[in-house]
């Protein structure tokens, strides 16, 4: 197993990225090569602070450019050939990193994905699959982003992928997919989502039908298709409530001694909320559809996150995620 690594991407690089990735080839079993991409200096300066000696499958790639996280992606992987984004991209599909996992731009990262490795046979657009923690279970949500305007067809092959993820990473059995939508009723909705209903309900997947979005935390599904534009908003929107309880509730908390010893004797519980809705635990947002596994942190991405990245990375390799995905679409080509 080889992992390339964008050491330089994330609001934390190299420090956080590096760390992660020693956990990584401490814990991980398999890692053959865990490819550090960027400045070499600062990746030996990081290096330097472990404790024991490097692990062997530990290796720098040294490049001089970064894309910063307010740069235009197209423009950026155009002009700076030698970022450590790119450069990682380059290590799979010159076949000598099987997977690649990058916190920084996110923008860059599939455009570099997409230029460089194109899609995977049956694949219009890769998409990019967020893992959404709910109280039951997580769901995982695409596309999340890579595409603001999705085909009937494109969002298909969404479904698709979502599902083969949702079995081979996340364990369901038998996933269950949902259209977002703005009701339930087949007939609700744009052209684009009715033409897609039409789709899902003539595939073999466990379509379900359409969903709303108050469904989505509900564990009613275990997949949920939308196009890019829909699936970032909604993405957004999640992310900014859950930090607006956080805030709301530490601030509430402290009005009185009466609310403090009450958050005493409660503190373990919203321990235990914090650590099953860190999304930092699912590592990262894999691009699927992509000729090549590519997991895309978050920007602030931490050790731990890290770490988790490069595990998934390794799970989607050894899952064989990109081979199930092109037979299922063949399938389903075949029979159209």
């Amino acid at each position: 197993m080889r992992i390339s690594i964008d050491a330089m991407g994330g609001d934390y690089a190299p420090a956080e990225i590096v760390a992660g990735s020693l956990q990584a080839a401490e814990k991980i079993p398999g890692l053959k090569k865990l490819f550090l991409v960027g400045n070499e200096t600062a990746i030996k300066a990081e290096l330097a602070k472990h404790k024991g000696p490097i692990p062997a499958c530990i290796e720098i790639v040294h490049c001089t450019e970064v894309v910063e996280m307010g740069e235009s992606p197209a423009v950026a992987i155009r002009r700076k050939k030698d970022s450590s984004i790119a450069r990682s991209v380059e290590l799979v599909k010159d076949g000598k990193a099987d997977a690649v996992f990058s916190a920084g731009n996110t923008g860059a990262a599939v455009a570099a994905a997409t230029l460089k490795l194109r899609t995977l046979r049956g694949v219009s657009r890769p998409a990019i699959a967020t893992v959404m923690p709910t109280p039951e279970r997580p769901f995982v949500l695409l596309d999340a982003g890579a595409n603001p305007d999705s085909t009937p067809e494109m969002i298909q092959q969404y479904a698709v992928m979502g599902s083969i993820y949702s079995r081979e990473i996340l364990g369901v059995k038998n996933p269950s997919v949902g259209l977002l939508s703005i009701g339930e009723e087949e007939a609700k909705g744009n052209d684009t989502t009715k033409k897609t209903f039409r789709l899902l309900g003539q595939s073999h997947l466990n379509f379900i039908g359409n969903v709303e979005s108050r469904d989505l935390y509900g564990g009613k599904v275990s997949v949920a298709v939308c196009d890019g534009f829909v699936g970032n908003v909604v993405l957004k929107t999640s992310e900014a409530v859950a930090s607006m309880i956080s805030s709301w509730l530490k601030t509430m908390f402290k009005q009185n001694i009466f609310r403090i010893i009450g958050y005493l004797f409660a503190r373990g519980v919203f321990r235990e909320m914090r650590k099953h809705a860190d999304p930092h635990s699912y590592g990262g947002a894999p691009l699927l559809g992509a000729n090549g596994v590519v997991i895309i942190g978050h920007g602030s991405s931490t050790a731990f996150a890290t770490f988790n990245g490069i595990r998934v990375a390794a799970e989607a390799v050894n899952h064989h995620v990109n081979h199930l995905i092109e037979d299922e679409l063949a399938r389903i080509n075949a029979q159209s």
